[in-house]
């Protein structure tokens, strides 16, 4: 995984004009003290120092702006998983940075506190349809996949199908992995290395 389209504010914002991350930050922060359905655009507003038209003016709810703060703290883990350095094929490559992504993921502040006390915001990215942040993920796998296939490191099939694959499976390590973690049995640690050969098992010709 190589390329992040990032989605954060540039720099250089007009005089007069709020540049999205004080916004987004705001937005963060209100979510980590009192949770997303207890937010409102009027304290998101007092938070980061404008007027709640301001934010109107940008963001119609709360929904909206909630969308653009998953994407830019999705896309920053990504970023970072994405630029460590890595060894090994294309396969190995794949398979430590799908359980890496996911283990920030899992102590993400943010996610960790959605998951926690809104976890109903994450069912209709999990049952009805796709958000900005899987497409990302989709995106980078895909990417990854077809350079691998380039390099006869990965086997055929098509990039978009095995890359939508990998992110289902990471669905379940993301969001149930502590329910098949318990002593004697499984440890996260355990879990991760079967996930690792899983990937790489899937993915080598």
């Amino acid at each position: 995984m190589k390329s992040i389209r990032h989605t954060q504010a540039e720099t250089g914002t007009p005089a007069g004009i709020v540049p999205d991350d004080v916004v987004l930050d705001a937005a963060r922060e209100s979510i980590l003290a009192v949770g997303w359905r207890r937010s409102t655009l009027t304290d998101v507003a007092r938070r980061a120092g404008v007027s709640r038209m301001t934010l109107y003016r940008r963001w119609d709810d709360m929904g909206s702006l909630l969308g653009d703060l998953m994407t830019r703290e999705w896309t920053r883990m990504l970023t970072t998983v994405a630029q460590a350095p890595h060894s090994g094929d294309a396969a190995d490559r794949i398979a430590d940075q799908v359980v890496a992504m996911l283990a920030q993921l899992r102590v993400d502040p943010l996610f960790r506190r959605i998951l926690d006390v809104d976890p109903e915001l994450l069912l209709p990215y999990l049952l009805d349809r796709r958000g900005r942040s899987q497409e990302l993920v989709l995106q980078l796998f895909a990417e990854a996949i077809r350079e691998g296939q380039r390099a006869s490191e990965i086997r055929l099939g098509r990039p978009a199908v095995l890359a939508r694959a990998l992110l289902l499976t990471s669905h379940g390590f993301a969001l149930s992995a502590q329910t098949m973690t318990e002593p004697r049995v499984a440890s996260l640690g355990a879990l991760e290395d079967e996930l690792r050969v899983l990937i790489r098992r899937f993915l080598q010709p």
